[in-house]
């Protein structure tokens, strides 16, 4: 069946069910074994033989999702940091990354701890300014990290002026799209070359899937590199876990909606909260990225951090009055979760004290609304 031209609810069904088992079975089979039994010629080329090469739940997982986000090709991995640090490490050495200075903290991490060992420089910008992102690029600059919205203060990049300057320069776009997912964004449309997921948020979508994954425009020269650190470092999700997250994102679309209606309505009530300083969210208007997120997003996403009106120790305060809303870090489930951003980051952070990043789950509107209600006190 030719998916391109159907719609993203049909693509997460019907990419996701595609299998060669001779059972007939509606539901792809979920098929355990490590190994394979060898041709009688030996092994040949595109065979099965070992299940960190391939697996046959793998390879439905991968196509699922290059489906998904427009791409040629998926390479999946054991969570969202192991798929980062395979595309890093597959630049050559001397290159220069350029990153937005809001920015996921294990992403920061991950470059303060190994990057530079593996002969990469890197330095962070302000990419709400294009200006100041030309600025800032170097002559060895050869890729361009994107996260729209960022996290966790939401900024908003443009992603197609952010590809069009790229490709002037010769650099890769690599956009994070785990906040906003395919059902919101497609960064391929926009001229991104690589698409990066922490598979584990809104597509596993309940909080009991560990997974990444990389989807490329193309299959090229580069995606065969992060192909290869794949297979040969083996940071591959098990045939488990691709079984169960491809059954999750056939769901994945409707809940998204849900997603995104939710946390509109939650930003709306907290953007008039008395106890509530400033409303990060490019749903609302008064959003400094409202106008290019409506024009590149169908929809806002789940995700909203906010200031509330206190100091540290009162904001703690607050995230542990709830009765509904969990207080986790991590994000993207059927469940509402939240946090004190600051105290789940690094030492180094600078997010600030006083924010809190909330995960709108699907629960009903009113019964979320009521339970923020007593937290953070009546209007």
């Amino acid at each position: 069946m030719n998916l391109k031209s159907k719609k993203i609810e049909t693509i997460a069904i019907h990419a996701g069910l595609g299998h060669e088992s001779g059972s007939r079975a509606v539901v792809p089979p979920l098929e355990l074994s490590t190994n394979y039994v060898h041709d009688e010629r030996g092994y040949q080329e595109g065979d099965f033989i070992y299940t960190r090469d391939k697996n046959p739940n793998r390879l439905q997982l991968e196509n699922l999702l290059a489906s998904l986000e427009m791409g040629e090709a998926c390479a999946a991995f054991s969570s969202g940091v192991a798929a980062l640090s395979v595309v890093f490490q597959a630049l050559d050495e001397g290159s220069h990354i350029l990153l937005p200075n809001d920015l996921y903290h294990g992403t920061r991490n991950l470059l303060k701890k190994y990057v530079q060992r593996w002969g990469i420089s890197y330095s962070f910008t302000n990419m709400t300014d294009m200006d100041v992102v030309k600025e800032d690029v170097r002559k060895n600059t050869r890729m361009i990290f994107v996260e729209t919205p960022s996290n966790p203060m939401l900024h908003i990049t443009d992603v197609e002026k952010m590809c069009n300057f790229a490709k002037s320069i010769k650099a890769l776009v690599c956009v994070d799209n785990t906040w906003p997912t395919p059902m919101n964004l497609n960064p391929i449309y926009y001229g991104a070359d690589l698409v990066m997921h922490s598979t584990t948020k809104y597509l596993a979508g309940h909080s009991d899937i560990l997974g990444g994954a990389i989807i490329a425009a193309k299959k090229d020269e580069f995606f065969e590199r992060i192909s290869e650190i794949q297979k040969g470092q083996g940071a591959v999700p098990s045939p488990r876990d691709c079984w169960l997250l491809s059954r999750s994102i056939r769901s994945f679309p409707y809940r998204m909606r849900g997603h995104n209606e939710n946390a509109m309505k939650v930003a709306e009530y907290l953007a008039e909260h008395p106890k509530v300083r400033e409303v990060y969210y490019p749903g609302l208007p008064d959003h400094p990225g409202h106008d290019i997120a409506r024009s590149q997003m169908s929809g806002f996403g789940g995700m909203i951090s906010f200031l509330y009106d206190g100091d540290a120790k009162e904001t703690l305060s607050v995230v542990a009055k709830t009765k509904l809303i969990t207080r986790a870090t991590s994000l993207g489930g059927v469940e509402s979760t939240w946090e004190h951003r600051r105290s789940s980051e690094s030492e180094d952070s600078t997010t600030p004290e006083n924010l809190i990043r909330l995960s709108v789950g699907l629960e009903h509107i009113d019964d979320l609304i009521k339970d923020l209600s007593q937290a953070l006190g009546k209007k």
